[in-house]
């Protein structure tokens, strides 16, 4: 079912979608899938059932945000200390259910059950970072001779939020977190491919007491549920985690309606550069993990490996070796460390990515084709003598592929990391604090991880440059996005 104001509630149209297992290609179950309601006997049977003027599903958890939102709420009234405990309430309750959510998630998105445990875990302790924040977004005074004027912090209203399916509970907890924390109330559309943990997560909200309103959960499609909420005039901002095309629509949906704020995370193609100096073994196992985690489907993952040419060959034969090794299947076995890609169309695409570096002259070192005939399994697969003007060099292909290049000093190493469309993240394998620092400094990424990769916390900011997206999650950034400020300006008379 849809989750709206407190309640679950069937789609207005009564239509379901399901959703399935991508180790098994089977169905789990069925959700209500929201929606506009389109056609006039959609209309008046709705009308008929619930004795309601007859609206959209969103246009039902927007009206219920916006009377939770309203100056006179309960959810206004609390102090922030009110909202920090209920927050920290949602994280017990989290960590009551973590093997539930864990196991959910890995029948619905495919990854394996440890990796998805400790999702849960850096889920809830987002939310209990961002529980820490409730009173701490601050306004100033201004000098201002013979007036006294000051600046104040204020929720911007109500959000919506669209989450991709790679972190299904991760990305909840990176947005519900800054938007609870300052107050604004939410309308949530979660992946159609994933939606299972996100209606837990509401079930957990109405049991720790959040107000009915401030959070609402629409399952369904972009086209439509996505779209009914980037477009909604009554929505003030919009938050959306996926691909660029969509991105785009988002955004352009945003502008033609009612100018709502917007903030995009959408991908990358990330660098991590190894120089000669680096151990080895540790940067092969550093950019493997870079590369592999969460079968390759990961906004970050460093996607593009740039070797020196002095070890590129040790390199190579190790990295090969690596992949070969790492076991593929069932998400649920203990020593699985990869899952399923999440449906078929992705499979078929990175299969494609794979066929066009063979083409075009990349050498295939690992892998590079589909396991078995049952569920949407991809070998692990390597790549060397990749060049920058190939297609798996220059497009995101969220998948578990690895390409390795050459190259030979650090300043044609900076030119070659930033020529892409994307900037969202890079990293740096080296013993030498002036060549890490030097590439640091000079490469367009929201996030470079020094002798590390995909060391994301809490408190640090997440974004990208260029096409990887608009505005910063995490860390006190992240509150930003939900925050107008308001100037107060008083005469002294």
């Amino acid at each position: 079912q849809l989750f709206i104001n407190n309640e679950f509630v069937d789609a207005a149209s009564g239509k379901t979608f399901a959703t399935a297992n991508p180790a098994t290609g089977k169905e789990i179950t069925k959700v209500a899938e929201g929606d506009k309601v389109r056609t006039l006997l959609h209309i008046l049977a709705y009308s008929l059932l619930t004795s309601l003027h007859p609206q959209a599903d969103v246009d039902l958890a927007v009206a219920a945000a916006k009377k939770a939102f309203h100056r006179d709420s309960a959810w206004r009234k609390m102090s922030p200390l009110q909202r920090t405990n209920l927050m920290h309430k949602l994280c017990e309750l989290m960590e009551r259910d973590k093997a539930f959510l864990a196991s959910i998630e890995t029948q619905d998105n495919g990854k394996p059950y440890a990796e998805a445990l400790f999702d849960v875990t850096i889920s809830i302790m987002t939310l209990q970072y961002y529980a820490g924040w409730t009173d701490k977004f601050f306004g100033d005074t201004i000098p201002a001779g013979g007036f006294v004027a000051m600046t104040r912090k204020e929720p911007v209203g109500v959000v919506g939020q669209i989450i991709p399916w790679n972190y299904p509970l991760l990305m909840l907890a990176w947005k519900w977190g800054p938007a609870l924390a300052v107050g604004c109330t939410i309308v949530m559309k979660p992946a159609e491919q994933t939606p299972l943990t996100a209606l837990h997560m509401a079930a957990l909200a109405k049991e720790a007491g959040f107000p009915a309103g401030v959070i609402n959960v629409i399952n369904g499609f972009g086209p439509t549920a996505g779209a009914a909420i980037s477009e909604h005039p009554q929505i003030a901002k919009v938050a959306f985690t996926g691909s660029v095309d969509i991105g785009r629509i988002v955004m352009q949906a945003a502008a033609t309606s009612n100018l709502k704020r917007v903030s995009l995370e959408l991908g990358g193609k990330s660098p991590v550069v190894v120089f000669e100096d680096a151990d080895i073994d540790y940067a092969v196992d550093t950019a493997h993990e870079a590369l592999f985690s969460n079968h390759g489907q990961s906004c970050c993952a460093g996607s593009r490996t740039y070797v020196h040419e002095k070890i590129y060959d040790k390199f190579v034969e190790k990295a090969a070796a690596k992949a070969k090794a790492r076991k593929v299947g069932n998400p649920f076995e203990e020593s699985v460390l990869q899952g399923p890609q999440i449906d078929d169309e992705m499979m078929t695409k990175v299969l494609g990515y794979i066929e066009s570096g063979q083409k075009q002259g990349a050498k295939l070192q690992a892998g590079g084709k589909r396991i078995g005939n049952v569920g949407y399994f991809i070998e692990p697969t390597v790549f060397s003598d990749v060049k920058d003007d190939m297609r798996i060099a220059q497009e995101e292909i969220f998948g578990p592929v690895q390409s390795i290049f050459k190259f030979s000093c650090i300043d044609e190493m900076i030119e070659r990391a930033n020529n892409v469309n994307f900037g969202l993240a890079a990293g740096v394998i080296t013993n030498d604090i002036n060549k890490a620092m030097k590439f640091a400094n000079s490469v367009d990424a929201g996030s470079v991880w020094i002798n590390c990769y995909d060391a994301v916390l809490p408190q640090t900011p997440f974004g990208g440059y260029k096409h990887s997206g608009i505005g910063r999650e995490l860390g006190k950034d992240g509150l930003d996005n939900y925050l107008e400020t308001k100037t107060i300006t008083m005469k002294l008379l």
